[in-house]
């Protein structure tokens, strides 16, 4: 549950910085979407991170080795 969660997070996060930029930043069409894109892919980026770290903490590659004593 606490993936998905933080997934949505993530999504509302992303739709806030987007709608931030198009209002605060309104220079032009052509630098609008640039701005977009910058935000769109910081927050994919930021994600795609969060989602290896967590994911990746599931399944470990490498086990402990446990000792007998």
């Amino acid at each position: 549950m606490g993936f998905w969660v933080t997934t949505l997070i993530f999504l509302l996060a992303g739709v806030a910085a987007s709608l931030f930029t198009l209002l605060c930043c309104n220079r032009g069409p052509s630098t609008n979407l640039f701005h977009l894109t910058l935000v769109t892919t910081a927050v994919i980026c930021c994600w795609m991170m969060y989602a290896i770290v967590y994911l990746s903490q599931m399944k470990p590659l490498i086990n402990p080795i446990l000792s007998g004593e």
